[in-house]
């Protein structure tokens, strides 16, 4: 039995009761797949023994894998497997906070909530958190190079990883970081795993320089496929930037150092009501020279869920409900003059070091919104602004708890086009929706041209779920049109692996499987994300409830 071996060769638990299975067998997607056997690795060198038994074994045992996994809060299929998985929440929690020295150096289970308790009090952070920051966790983050509601102005998680460990498919574990031409050359001339790894990925980017730099999505984030292009530009060779993003399918990550910024600790929300989303690129075009550091959207179906549940959202706002409730006076003048809801409300939030620059800023924005069809509202209190966060990141979760009979289907929740496109897009995307009958809330991050479109859907009805990748094909053949990302920050998993060839091309998803075969000539890391998944195999995952 795989359990009573495993126990054998690590200190940590391991466990195959029914209920634990049943609980690792699904994270925040639309798929269930039970596992083998879920282990708690203790250290380090549990993580390599591993690597070290289920590639000595793969010949008996054809099916073995390991796939890690820290939050469980991915909605792609990302950390969910048939085999064995790793859960490093348990024993994989150290974090070392260098407030300042604005760096960090953390374990794949740190939840990104007590890594927040000792940033946020010395005013500095790593920005490229998830709307699920509440429950996400480091080594999900940087393994699917996650981005939020700041991105804006700092970019994705790669921006901030500048060394990662990783234990790889000879069972030792290696530190990457970035390399000069003579760092290089020191490692291409390695006789050993590591240099063996660096000449073929080094061989691999230089003969296809071209086909590489120009595969790079023309927009302004992306998790979708291996980031080859960000890996060499002919003058530093950058592996980290490979990890980051590759979902867990190249090796297990036990560590990574980080770089943190300073948070301006003056900010200002300003709210833009709109009647349509015909002037959105206009307004998003008049902003962005103010560097706001956020500039989102929510549709009104996201208001309403706001308002309907507005109890719960004033509690995780630590707030009563009579206080958060009053906050909202204004916007129902706002809703008075405008003759009903707003179709859309976009959240600009402006932080500056100095309040006087700050100040300055936001008259720019005002001014610049004056020509707009908008109804505009500053909001100089911090905890007034905060009710329009807390909503914007609980409507997903407030979506999956409350809706009786349906559930939510992240399968086309993550696109990105340029946000000029965005007016033209989304017509035609919810048009391919509302064809197949499915309603949805949209929800995003403006500024990028990133949006959320959350289907609710009847799992239970066999109808229902055959829709799922003829609408997700036509969506995604859309986003390939427009010259966009089909995943900008949740990644690709079971979900989008089989359109990865639609975004990028034959040749290129070619690159991909031959970068998987240097570092997993086994497939034990992850299997079925990032290569090597058909519609057929994907369909065969979803969850029936």
């Amino acid at each position: 039995m795989l359990s009573e071996e495993l126990k054998k060769v690590i200190k940590g638990e391991v466990k195959s009761d029914d209920e634990t299975l049943t609980k690792y067998s699904r994270d925040a997607s639309l798929f269930e797949i039970r596992p083998e056997v879920v282990v708690f690795p203790k250290d380090v060198d549990d993580v390599k023994s591993l690597v070290r038994f289920a590639s000595s074994h793969k010949g008996e045992m054809p099916k073995i894998s390991l796939t890690a996994r820290s939050g469980g809060t991915d909605m792609t299929g990302g950390c969910i497997n048939d085999s064995i998985i790793l859960d490093f929440t348990k024993h994989f929690t150290r974090e070392e906070v260098d407030t300042a020295g604005l760096s960090a150096v953390v374990e794949p289970g740190v939840f990104y909530r007590n890594f927040e308790e000792e940033t946020l009090p010395a005013h500095v952070s790593l920005p490229s958190y998830p709307a699920s920051k509440s429950i996400a966790a480091l080594g999900g983050m940087i393994m699917n190079n996650s981005g939020g509601e700041r991105t804006l102005r700092y970019g994705q998680t790669r921006n901030f990883v500048t060394g990662i460990k990783m234990v790889l498919s000879d069972g030792n574990e290696y530190l990457f970081e970035d390399l000069d031409q003579e760092g290089l050359d020191a490692k291409l001339m390695q006789k050993d795993f590591e240099g063996e790894v660096y000449r073929k990925m080094h061989d691999l980017l230089e003969s296809n320089y071209e086909l590489v730099q120009h595969a790079r999505p023309k927009v302004s984030k992306n998790s979708a496929g291996y980031a080859l292009w960000d890996v060499w530009n002919r003058e530093r060779f950058r592996m980290t930037q490979l990890f980051v993003g590759s979902q867990g399918t190249l090796g297990i990550m036990t560590e990574a150092q980080l770089r943190l910024v300073p948070s301006a600790p003056h900010r200002k929300l300003v709210v833009m009501f709109f009647k349509s989303w015909d002037a959105l690129p206009q307004v998003v075009n008049a902003l962005l020279p103010f560097d706001p550091e956020s500039l989102e959207a929510f549709d009104d179906a996201t208001l309403k869920l706001g308002l309907r549940f507005m109890p719960e959202i004033a509690k995780k706002a630590h707030s009563s409900f009579l206080r958060f409730a009053v906050r909202f006076l204004p916007e129902v003048w706002i809703g008075l003059k405008m003759g009903g809801l707003p179709k859309l409300i976009v959240l600009a939030e402006l932080a500056e070091e100095d309040e006087r620059v700050l100040d300055e800023k936001v008259h720019g924005v005002e001014q610049a919104l004056e020509p707009f069809p908008v109804e505009v509202r500053t909001l100089h209190d911090a905890a007034e602004a905060e009710k329009y966060w807390v909503m914007r990141r609980e409507s997903f979760s407030l979506l999956r708890k409350h809706v009786k009979g349906k559930r939510t289907a992240p399968f086309v929740d993550d696109f990105c086009v340029a946000p000029d496109r965005i007016p033209e897009f989304l017509p035609r995307a919810l048009k391919i929706l509302k064809q197949y009958g499915i309603r949805a809330n949209i929800a995003g991050h403006a500024g990028n041209g990133n949006f959320h479109i959350i289907p609710l859907m009847d799992f239970t009805d066999e109808r229902e779920r055959a829709k799922i990748f003829v609408v997700a094909g036509k969506i995604y053949d859309l986003v390939a049109e427009f010259g966009g990302s089909i995943t900008a920050e949740h990644n690709d998993g079971l979900i989008r692996t089989p359109y990865l060839e639609t975004m990028f091309g034959a040749e290129v998803c070619g690159l991909f499987r031959e970068v998987k075969q240097i570092f997993d000539p086994q497939n034990i890391f992850n299997p079925h994300k990032k290569v090597g998944t058909t519609v057929e195999y994907a369909m065969a995952q979803m969850a029936k409830r």
